[in-house]
């Protein structure tokens, strides 16, 4: 036998020509590593590495006790409560909705109940699933994680595949540890330029969004790339990755690199010893290979961005600190025109007010997008040795409760109360307000999170979402402001 060879082959003989693999993206490969079957109508059911829950998974537990089912394997769950519990302290019985309460509590039961390893608020490893699960390396490269819950997507800056399923999808993924999934398409996003003092990965994904708008990766998945991403800390991969969902995707990813994996070195749940070396090694071929085909591209280069804010009800809605209240006029369609229009009713604001200067009543600083180490030392920088303006109601909630006592250890919890913010325990919190942290009706709120959709921190809340810095500049001034020039006194 000649394999390859150019010459005709003589008779008998048999030829064999070999043929290079075609190059695959990030995305292609896990895929394609966790694809079990497909069915006629082109779903795959995929192999399901990690499972995370939290405290809005009583139904899908619900669902398995009528059909008499067992989590089929336990081991490779994981729960924590994050989105009910109390944050000014670690009693569930202080949570006024009933309903509310048992969900929280029920979360504690069914994982003792089906075997799943559990946090609750009596261990200091508790806290936001996404922030808690990175901390301990159960969110690792290479695998497919799902959660009920839309931010999912935050675990893909280690290099997962990573997305948020429903209900029913959680109930399936707890008896048969796979799903049924239509693959998505590939958008790459590559960052270039340098970011400049007081710019940080929120205003770098609030930048993409408004760019390429709330539905512009609808049907993909992202894998971002370029020397920003690079450069990039793990926590801010984390926040960009975050908000991948809010850009219309499936999922975010960044392909794993030496960052990533001395992030992972050495968490409880990572690989230890020689089982480390070699997982480092399969994971650094995981990266999109050269020539890798995607279905769509974009190139931001970040070299003149500012920090940013959102001015109405989708992170769309966002600009530099130093813009103006965009007039719906100018929008290019009737559609757009009559959506900006009612978030400017809503927000009460009108075109062409500056963004800088416009007071708040709250300010929040926490949430699976900004709640880690990092993004309390940032706040912190600004605060340190200065007063939260009379007008303004402060809080500092930490991702988890290690983020908390880190922070405390660092003495950042000081800072934040000598200058007059609230400091809490871990928890989703005013992100969402379905704890009973919440953004009065028509107060003015300064936050950190990933939404600032109608309502979203509370009835007729009004929200502006923007970086860790900039909450802290507002909180400390009273209105939106520029940060840089208070990071230029600090220095």
């Amino acid at each position: 036998m000649r394999i390859g060879a150019p010459a005709a082959p003589a008779e008998g003989d048999i030829e064999v020509t070999l043929t290079t693999p075609a190059p695959r993206t990030l995305f292609d490969k896990i895929w394609s590593g966790h694809h079990v079957l497909e069915r006629e109508d082109g779903q795959s059911l995929l192999y399901v590495d990690s499972h995370f829950l939290q405290d809005g998974s009583a139904p899908a537990f619900e669902m398995l006790r009528q059909r008499g089912l067992q989590a089929h394997a336990p081991r490779r769950a994981f729960a924590t409560p994050d989105h009910y519990v109390p944050t000014r302290g670690r009693d569930l019985t202080s949570i006024a909705d009933p309903e509310k309460r048992a969900m929280a509590n029920a979360l504690r039961d069914d994982s003792k109940r089906f075997g799943i390893t559990y946090f609750g608020l009596d261990d200091i490893r508790q806290g936001i699933v996404h922030v808690v699960a990175p901390e301990q390396g159960l969110s690792r490269p290479g695998m497919l994680i799902v959660c009920g819950d839309s931010h999912t997507s935050t675990h893909g800056a280690v290099g997962a595949l990573a997305f948020g399923i429903g209900a029913t999808e959680v109930a399936h993924v707890l008896a048969t540890q796979s799903l049924w999934q239509r693959k998505p398409k590939a958008l790459r996003i590559t960052l270039e330029g340098r970011l400049g003092q007081g710019v940080g990965a929120k205003d770098v994904i609030l930048a993409i969004i408004a760019k390429i708008g709330a539905g512009g990766a609808t049907g993909h998945v992202i894998e971002y790339a370029g020397p920003v991403m690079r450069g990039m800390s793990m926590e801010g991969r984390f926040t960009v990755c975050n908000m991948s969902i809010e850009a219309g995707a499936r999922a975010g990813m960044i392909a794993p690199d030496d960052t990533t994996f001395n992030y992972l070195s050495g968490k409880p749940f990572a690989p230890q010893a020689e089982r480390w070396d070699q997982e480092v090694s399969r994971w650094r071929a995981l990266a999109s290979d050269p020539g890798a085909s995607f279905d769509k591209e974009v190139s931001i280069d970040v070299s003149s961005l500012r920090p940013m804010v959102t001015w109405g009800n989708s992170p769309e809605d966002a600009l530099p600190i130093d813009g103006r209240v965009p007039d719906p006029a100018t929008a290019p369609n009737a559609e757009r025109k009559v959506s900006m229009q009612r978030a400017l009713d809503y927000m009460g604001l009108t075109p062409g007010m500056p963004m800088d200067g416009l007071k708040i009543d709250r300010a929040f600083i926490g949430s699976c997008t900004n709640g880690r180490i990092e993004d309390l030392k940032a706040a912190a920088a600004v605060v340190k040795g200065r007063k939260v303006a009379r007008s303004v109601e402060a809080w500092v909630v930490p991702g988890s409760g290690l983020v908390k006592q880190e922070a405390e250890a660092l003495g950042l919890d000081r800072v934040f109360t000598d200058a007059g913010f609230q400091w809490r325990e871990a928890g989703c919190s005013m992100c969402l307000g379905t704890n009973g942290d919440t953004v009065a009706p028509g107060e003015r709120s300064a936050s950190t999170t990933n939404r600032n959709f109608v309502g979203r921190q509370g009835p007729g809340s009004r929200t502006h979402l923007m970086s860790p810095a900039m909450v802290a500049a507002a909180a400390l001034n009273g209105h939106l402001t520029d940060v840089r020039p208070m990071l230029a006194e600090a220095n």
